[in-house]
């Protein structure tokens, strides 16, 4: 019930990869009667729509180690305090702009192992094959002999990391007798498939870290803690121009802005440098701005502001603006590589 979800949240918003908790409150004009209502952070786009705009494409592989990575600590935090989630899936897992992470949502299913009182687990097609047969059995008014539990987190999340590679939604193989029969020779077929963009990108790494989420075995399923050792983690991916298009942070980065000549010109640089300032303060303060005169980030604007908000709102005015006769190019940009100076050279 209400309590138990909010005990939940309680204990576990303090981790940095799991939704914030600030407040909970009763909602006596209810249609229904009183209700409890929780007051949760705002949070951006979630991988359910990152998804959609990924055109069957599949994500970039930076954007799939830092949603992998971020779900794997938050399941490893809930998992260690005892706790199963219980319905992982792209809808549940949303951006933090303010925080640069993946977080995790909705702990409506959620339960303490070994002590379930959720009869019904998991959305359709992240559903692990123990929670399958468990609500079958309940649906049946049996008694399930195997408990769930918090292996079907890696279940979902293996299912969620293979449609981000992919870009095609699984629910119908996954349900399929050739999945149940050999799911390893599918997964094989779709890292295989020319179709995908990221096949030519040696990814092997994410394959069996997917694999060894997806055991239809939950003894044999990797745990999180486990999973976050792969050496898929130790690979550096530099994200592309659309996920800095798509991710939210306080940083703002503009292209098509000054020309090669501008930036040899001190008088005409320092005169750009005040317009741009100028321009972008109207929409928040600016805490600092970056135009670096060599590569990498050569031309490019780099504009940090106090909160991602504005950010957001500078991206949306500053896009397709006309500025010295240029079209204007705004993406947004790692808060942390910008901290360290860091810029990507090749975004595209």
């Amino acid at each position: 019930g209400g309590d138990r979800v909010i005990a939940h949240y309680q204990c576990l918003s303090m981790r940095l990869t799991v939704v914030t908790l600030y407040g909970v409150f009763t909602n006596h004009y209810s249609a229904n009667g009183p209700s409890r209502c929780l007051l949760l952070e705002l949070l951006d786009i979630s991988v359910s729509e990152l998804l959609l705009h990924s055109s069957n494409q599949g994500c970039s592989m930076w954007m799939i180690q830092h949603c992998a990575r971020d779900v794997l600590e938050a399941l490893a935090f809930l998992h260690h305090k005892g706790y199963v989630h219980a319905d992982l899936k792209p809808r549940n897992i949303l951006w933090s702009a303010e925080e640069e992470c993946f977080k995790l949502i909705d702990f409506g299913l959620s339960f303490k192992e070994g002590n379930q009182d959720v009869k019904y687990i998991q959305t359709d097609g992240y559903r692990a094959p123990e929670a399958e047969l468990q609500n079958c059995l309940a649906q049946a008014g049996l008694q399930s002999e195997t408990e769930c539990t918090s292996a079907v987190d890696l279940w979902s999340l293996g299912i969620v990391l293979l449609e981000m590679f992919s870009g095609m939604k699984l629910k119908h193989t996954v349900q399929s007798q050739e999945w149940k029969t050999n799911s390893s020779a599918i997964i094989d077929r779709i890292f295989a498939s020319e179709g995908v963009v990221n096949s030519a990108i040696p990814a092997y790494h994410l394959r069996d870290l997917i694999k060894s989420m997806l055991h239809c075995d939950q003894g044999k399923r990797a745990s999180a803690e486990k999973a976050l050792c792969s050496p898929f983690f130790s690979i550096p991916f530099a994200p592309h121009i659309e996920d800095l298009v798509m991710l939210p942070t306080p940083v703002l980065r503009l292209l098509n802005v000054l020309s090669d000549a501008s930036l040899q010109c001190e008088e005409e640089y320092e005169d750009i440098l005040e317009d741009i300032r100028e321009e972008c303060q109207k929409y928040g303060p600016v805490v600092s701005l970056l135009i670096p005169k060599e590569n990498p980030g050569k031309g490019q604007v780099f504009v940090e502001y106090a909160n991602a908000g504005d950010s957001k709102a500078a991206q949306k005015m500053l896009t397709g603006k006309i500025f010295d006769g240029k079209f204007v190019v705004a993406t947004f940009y790692p808060l942390s590589a910008y901290k360290r100076g860091y810029l990507y050279q090749n975004l595209l």
